[in-house]
């Protein structure tokens, strides 16, 4: 069981790279809050279903959570609409690998925020790999050209998009901890159903009282909608598992790896080509992953 985080992170940053180019598509039609709503409106269902079978399979009741756990998961979920709607702004205005790299510095704040929250370890290997591979992103984002268009906005949305990310990774597995159940399916569901529900509901909220044309617009796109509501629901489940069975820190380092799956998708759909600058990066990326999973050994 030690190594299966590793596992559950990389599909979820699979998945996670599916839904961000769906969302970015999205934003197009929607803006950025409407596509950010995507993710959890059409989320959360698959949520409740994905717990629905996690009670069903572990033949356990639904947790009675202390008001600790609404603390946690309430803040982890504000947190992430804020580093969602960040994000999608930042698409709009640089590539594609580029906002990516830029959101994830979050390691660095996810480190240093569960070492102070959670109590989470933060050994030296550890601490050296979580630098080695954001400084790989950082080399990434330094890209130039054309797609550096919009002088420094455009970085700090994507910095305080990462930011927000951070603070909402401590909060889910502050989350999923404060729930004291025994393993690690159920305590992750549950908390990833809550989650999405809290974000839909305060989402559909907000936009039915400012912009309801953009919930018509939304369910008028609902089949695209579907897709990334699907892809996100399932990405945030092996997070959440992750979460589950190590560090905040280590999952979200771990978790860079999704700019390889950013360049594939770059090259396939948007047709943004790699430069030399970038495959250093990911050299650095995937050397900071592999002393991870080691220091993890």
């Amino acid at each position: 069981m030690n190594f299966l985080w590793v596992i559950f992170t990389v599909v979820a940053a699979a998945g996670q790279t599916a839904r961000n180019a769906m969302q970015r598509e999205l934003t197009t039609s929607l803006g950025a809050v409407g596509a950010t709503h995507v993710r959890f409106l059409f989320g959360f269902p698959f949520a409740l279903l994905f717990l629905s079978a996690a009670v069903f399979f572990t033949h356990a009741a639904l947790p009675r959570p202390a008001p600790l756990f609404w603390l946690w998961i309430v803040s982890g979920a504000l947190t992430q609409i804020a580093g969602t709607a960040l994000m999608l702004m930042t698409m709009t205005e640089r590539s594609f690998v580029v906002t990516v790299a830029y959101l994830k510095t979050e390691p660095l704040f996810v480190a240093a925020l569960g070492l102070i929250f959670l109590r989470d370890p933060l050994t030296p290997g550890m601490a050296a790999a979580i630098v080695i591979a954001t400084a790989g992103v950082v080399l990434i984002s330094l890209r130039t050209g054309a797609q550096t268009n919009g002088g420094a906005r455009p970085a700090l949305y994507g910095l305080a998009s990462g930011a927000m990310f951070a603070i909402s990774a401590i909060g889910y597995r502050g989350g999923i901890l404060a729930l004291h159940l025994p393993g690690y399916v159920l305590p992750a569901t549950f908390a990833l159903a809550v989650g999405l529900t809290v974000q839909a509901a305060v989402l559909s909220a907000y936009l039915a009282a400012t912009n309801p044309s953009v919930l018509r617009s939304i369910m008028r796109l609902w089949r695209p909608s579907l897709f990334a509501g699907f892809m996100g629901a399932s990405a945030s489940q092996f997070w959440f598992l992750a979460f589950a069975l190590a560090t905040a820190a280590s999952v979200r380092t771990l978790g860079l790896i999704d700019v390889l799956f950013a360049q594939m998708v770059s090259h396939i759909l948007f047709r943004q080509e790699t430069t030399v600058r970038e495959a250093a990066g990911i050299v650095l990326l995937v050397a900071g992953a592999i002393l991870l999973v080691y220091s993890h050994g």
